[in-house]
């Protein structure tokens, strides 16, 4: 309440005046009291305003109170209004409260005179506080409106309360259109993101990452969202503001990026690629002579186990290179870094110099993550292949992995780390080592001690990008002459289960079902001929697209599926499946190929499952996952 009560009064008995004052000053008011008697006088004061409360007769000579009233509830609106009359009956009170009067006081009942002022006030200050507020919350929508991000509140129900002009442009409905819906009505494809969001919400009351979203006219977009909650006057969770950042072109330049980072990385493992596949194909063509001269049954069957042995590292190695170099980036799922670093390690063993030695260490029950693992195998292949160059008279490459809990100690001290379970891993050379002056220098873009065409400057850069977009951090340790030491800390998640996939025990046999088999590679035919027959299928072969329709044509309506090539020349698999399928829309196919494009997935996949093709082999592929593909498809799910 003011201290200094500022009061307009139109009264025109002066007595009644000093009676209203000294009843409010008795009431413990300090007034100050501007008397006018004459409606140009009231106007006046009104335009001039500078008061609290005003306070008028009904009756006056030549000037009505309503008149008064209504006068001060155009000029001062805000300002409460009280009739205090001697001659006013209740209904014309009744009548000038529906008007605009805040209330009415009987001159000859003016002890209700206090109380009613003191009503007034505090609602006229409720109303200048909410009116504020209201004020306030404009300006900030609009503001809001403003912003170029999408911002969106929903309740904890996932129902949609506010939708400003950015996620209007942003996904192309407007706040009408989605005002009190499901946001998974509109925006989200991936409920289980939606739901670890959420739960992350409710308990450290934020939550930052990744979503992948749909826009109204069907664009996919990669959003950075922003959550934080939101809670009542009672302190209980309530809703969830939202703000997204559209960077769908961010990612694709940065998929470019590390593809041409991965293509370096490549072009320094060359030489040692090129010796291994060599040493891999050396002992292969020395046995097949052998072969055929005949051997006794025992050095029979180790020769053809060497044989397998070898042929199973070449495609190793050409599927890891080629899903490197291909940038094969699925979405985040719960990795366990420690069949990472044994990928590593058969990559290291295979291709750096034989001078270099590789040991790796990990904890028993080392803790899953949440990761690309595309990305984690980036920042181990640019790591250890900048610890072989650090090694060029030899030496010993060691990576090992550990679990590390952080406490608010730790973080206090370095603010890029995060409270919670980690991963740590070291890798560690014992090579030349990295100069003091330019230690603070090496994660920076295009900055490099290497020769000039001897690297990019863009590894170390790369490696830190992908960690702290894992929600990660690195520390570096070097000593000259000594080697060097990287350690990449990364959020763990103790709980979460790694899928883990069984192999069958027995190979599963046919049904005496008809198979075409469809490749331009005559071998590849017959291999997979004998292989089928001699499990229970009997076969067709074609060589080609254009054969394979003739021969399917031959023998329409008894044969049980097609496994076929795409990549063939005349007519490609794909040309093929269209036109078989025209024959026989029903018909069961199973592509395979040698071009894997993302996830292990083939060329074209997109057109192949348009046309019902749901199975699919990659090149090389062993008799036992052909075989059990063609059980899945024909037996346990036709």
């Amino acid at each position: 309440m003011k201290s200094m009560l500022r009061i307009l009064e139109l009264e025109d008995e002066p007595s009644d005046a000093e009676l209203i004052k000294h009843e409010l000053e008795a009431e413990g008011f300090s007034c100050q009291v501007s008397r006018v008697l004459s409606e140009e006088d009231f106007a006046r004061a009104l335009d001039k305003g500078g008061f609290d409360l005003i306070l008028a007769d009904f009756c006056l000579p030549g000037f009505s109170g309503s008149s008064a009233l209504a006068m001060a509830r155009a000029k001062r609106p805000d300002i409460p209004f009280i009739f205090v009359s001697g001659t006013m009956g209740e209904d014309v009170a009744v009548e000038s409260l529906k008007e605009g009067a805040t209330d009415y006081v009987l001159k000859h009942k003016l002890s209700r005179l206090a109380p009613a002022v003191r009503r007034a006030l505090t609602e006229a200050e409720q109303r200048s506080a909410r009116q504020q507020y209201e004020d306030k919350i404009r300006e900030q929508a609009a503001l809001l409106d403003r912003a170029q991000d999408a911002i969106v509140v929903c309740n904890l129900a996932n129902r949609i309360q506010f939708w400003n002009k950015g996620a209007e442009r942003l996904y192309g409905w407007s706040a009408r259109e989605t005002n009190g819906s499901e946001i998974t009505e509109w925006l989200l494809r991936d409920p289980d993101a939606v739901h670890t969001a959420q739960t992350v919400l409710l308990e450290k009351e934020e939550w930052q990452g990744e979503l992948h979203r749909v826009t109204k006219d069907g664009r996919n977009l990669i959003v950075h969202s922003r959550w934080t909650l939101l809670r009542d006057a009672q302190g209980k969770p309530k809703s969830f503001l939202s703000i997204d950042t559209d960077i769908t072109e961010r990612k694709r330049l940065e998929s470019q990026f590390l593809r041409t980072q991965r293509i370096e990385s490549i072009g320094r493992l060359a030489s040692g690629i090129a010796h291994d596949l060599n040493n891999i194909l050396a002992p292969i063509l020395i046995s097949v002579p052998m072969l055929r001269s005949g051997l006794p049954t025992e050095e029979f069957e180790k020769m053809l186990a060497m044989i397998e042995i070898s042929a199973q590292r070449g495609a190793d190695i050409v599927k890891q290179l080629l899903t490197y170099a291909r940038g094969v980036e699925g979405e985040r799922a719960v990795v366990q870094v420690k069949r990472l670093i044994h990928e590593m390690a058969r990559i290291v063993q295979q291709t750096f110099p034989k001078n270099i030695g590789f040991v790796s260490q990990e904890a028993k029950n080392l803790w899953p993550i949440h990761a690309d693992a595309t990305q984690l195998h980036q920042v181990f292949m640019n790591l250890c292949v900048n610890a072989r160059d650090a090694m060029p008279q030899g030496g010993t490459l060691t990576m090992t992995a550990e679990n590390l809990e952080l406490d608010e100690n730790y973080v206090s001290m370095n603010p890029a780390a995060t409270i919670g379970p980690h991963v740590l891993i070291r890798v560690t050379d014992t090579g030349k080592g990295i100069p003091p002056e330019v230690m603070d220098k090496v994660f920076d873009p295009f900055f490099s001690t290497k020769d000039l065409g001897k690297g990019s400057g863009l590894g170390l850069s790369t490696v830190l990008g992908l960690v702290k977009s894992h929600g990660g951090f690195i520390d570096l340790r070097s000593e000259m002459g000594k080697g060097s030491t990287f350690e990449i800390y990364l959020p763990a998640t103790p709980n979460a289960q790694v899928t883990q996939t069984a192999l069958p025990s027995n190979r599963p046999r046919g049904r005496g079902e008809l198979i075409l088999v469809v490749d331009d590679e005559a071998i590849i035919c017959d291999i997979t001929k004998k292989t089928l027959e001699k499990n229970g299928y009997k076969v067709l072969t074609a060589s080609d697209g254009i054969d394979a329709i003739a021969v399917y044509s031959q023998h329409r309506g008894k044969i049980d599926l097609v496994l076929t090539d795409i990549m063939m020349p005349i007519l490609d698999g794909v040309a093929m499946i269209r036109a078989l399928k025209k024959l026989e829309p029903q018909l069961k196919v199973i592509a395979s190929s040698g071009m894997a494009a993302t996830g292990g997935r083939l060329e074209r996949t997109t057109e192949l499952e348009e046309l019902g093709v749901r199975a699919f082999l990659t090149k090389p592929y062993t008799a036992e996952q052909m075989l059990a593909t063609f059980d899945e498809v024909l037996h346990v799910h036709p």
